[in-house]
């Protein structure tokens, strides 16, 4: 009972934080969320399957693939009397084509879907039952349905890298400050901030690949855990769900991966979550500043003005974003709690619905992000001010002292923290530093020193040294912000996009023709029954 009161106040939250309309879509037909109008069958339908296009794939859109296949599978290798195929098949046909009228019934469980088979089809229908099972029917519907959740997924992921990707070149030279521990640290390129938060998605892109080669596994045919006595042609049926290989133990089918696929899936979103709600942390802090080097553009719903205070532009748009995340790191966390302490193969974590929101909740953080994204008003001027107004260049000086002058570090860093300090205490900017003062505080700095007590730099040098752009320009090692490091790292991004676009439309590819190659077979086959 725990658990099942665990689920419905999951349900609760997630219509509360998804919305009624995010809902919906998770369970409507997807011609119907469309506005557009459900297809209708005749009620003796022997109606070919290729022609009810627009149907979800559903729970019961996959128990209609699985009977199909079963169907074309069994009666060519005679575990099925090819004779009464066509009327079987035609049995098939009409529950599918009923489920896909207005109002139809979609039954999500074998133990609903085969009532309206016997009713179709007659008691014989369920020969197709042979070395079938429940449990390797419902965990091949969650393996596929997950799997078109992972290239929504993919798909919106790549989106949204693509939107960071390009924004990077667009800011490829605007120079501003980056921080650490919450303290401005060293002046940086804003394009090569952007490459880094697209470098942690396509990461992320990686493991969707990956988990999609481990939830692309057909587990039909393993029965409840031990397989079969029928000789059942697992590889076929792989092939006609579109799946690229089996589960190869038949234990593991239904009793261990099935809990670890919605796992793994959610370590993906939790990624997902944690990088948007970092990014979107990074810019608040712009926020509590008077004048901020980047904003969120007002209007257009990002920005909302104070009900009291007429003064404020609150960033509506981020505080959603990050909401969005905190939904789906919450969702996340879901199917990590239900498979804890539970034996191998219980449902808990294996609810459809469930783990679709989650994936869905991923999905509208890097839908946001991407809004975010393209709001964003960046101001160079006053990132340089910022940037100029503090000493977030002192490093350098430690640097080019000893890789100029053969100055040990610790030595030029003591030198560099001891002119921090004084220009602090006394309120003066990097670019005023009296060059005579940074002698002064050279010479006590190394007075014991065997390198000497005179500053080897020029005032020409000094102040160059301080400049936040000619750093940026000055990096020489690879992956820095310099033009040269740039240009290599978008192209690689670049073509890491290109790549990953390529593979999402060459899996769902794979798939639609698997189910067309299906639809030909059975529909052959459902041809040749007799009509009413």
């Amino acid at each position: 009972m725990r658990r099942y009161r665990w689920r419905e106040t999951t349900v609760k939250f997630i219509l509360s934080s998804l919305g009624a309309a995010a809902w919906l879509a998770l369970h409507a037909p997807a011609a119907v969320a469309q506005g557009a109008p459900a297809p209708q069958a005749s009620a003796s339908s022997a109606t070919p399957i290729a022609a009810m296009a627009g149907q979800p794939r559903d729970p019961f859109f996959w128990l209609g693939e699985i009977n199909k296949a079963t169907l074309v599978i069994n009666s060519e290798q005679g575990l099925l009397d090819p004779s009464i195929a066509p009327r079987l098949a035609a049995g098939v046909a009409k529950v599918i084509a009923d489920g896909n009228a207005s109002g139809g019934k979609r039954p999500a469980s074998v133990i609903t879907f085969e009532p309206l088979l016997i009713k179709a089809a007659g008691e014989d229908v369920t020969l197709l039952h042979a070395g079938r099972s429940s449990q390797d029917m419902h965990a091949t519907y969650r393996s596929a349905i997950l799997r078109d959740k992972l290239l929504e997924l993919a798909e919106q992921l790549h989106a949204t890298s693509m939107v960071l990707v390009e924004l990077a070149a667009r800011h490829e030279r605007t120079i501003v400050p980056n921080y650490t521990n919450g303290v401005a640290a060293q002046p940086n390129s804003y394009g090569h901030y952007l490459l880094g938060q697209a470098a942690g998605l396509m990461r992320d892109a990686d493991r969707i690949r990956e988990t999609y080669a481990r939830v692309d596994r057909s587990p039909m045919g393993t029965t409840v855990l031990n397989g079969t006595s029928w000789p059942l042609d697992r590889q076929r049926m792989a092939r006609y769900l579109g799946f690229e290989a089996l589960v190869d133990n038949a234990y593991d089918a239904s009793q261990i991966s099935s809990m670890d696929q919605p796992v793994e899936v959610a370590s993906i979103v939790t990624s997902v979550a944690l990088r948007a709600g970092n990014f979107v942390e990074d810019l608040m802090t712009q926020y509590a500043q008077p004048r901020p080097w980047i904003l969120l553009e007002e209007g257009g719903g990002n920005t909302y003005v104070s009900s009291a205070m007429p003064q404020k532009r609150n960033p509506g748009l981020l505080n959603d974003t990050r909401s969005e995340a905190s939904t789906a790191l919450t969702l996340a966390l879901g199917p990590v709690v239900q498979t804890h302490n539970i034996t191998p193969g219980m449902s808990d974590p294996k609810d459809v619905k469930q783990n679709s929101a989650m994936v869905d909740g991923g999905i509208a953080t890097l839908k946001r992000w991407s809004r975010v994204l393209k709001a964003l008003v960046i101001r160079p001027e006053r990132a340089l001010e910022e940037l100029n107004s503090d000493w977030t260049a002192s490093q350098e000086l430690a640097d080019v002292l000893m890789r100029k002058y053969r100055l040990p570090f610790r030595d030029g860093h003591h030198f560099a923290s001891e002119v921090v300090s004084y220009a602090k205490a006394n309120d003066i900017k990097p670019l005023d530093f009296p060059y005579a003062e940074a002698r002064r505080i050279y010479a006590e700095s190394m007075k014991d020193s065997k390198y000497g007590a005179d500053l080897p730099m020029s005032e020409q040098e000094f102040r160059s040294t301080l400049d936040p752009v000619a750093i940026v320009d000055n990096r020489a090692t690879s992956g820095g912000p310099q033009p040269a490091e740039m240009q290599r790292m978008l192209a690689q991004a670049r073509a890491h996009l290109a790549a990953q676009d390529g593979w999402i439309k060459a899996r769902r590819a794979h798939i639609r023709d698997a189910l067309a190659q299906l639809d030909r077979d059975f529909d052959a086959i459902a041809a040749k029954a007799p009509r009413p």
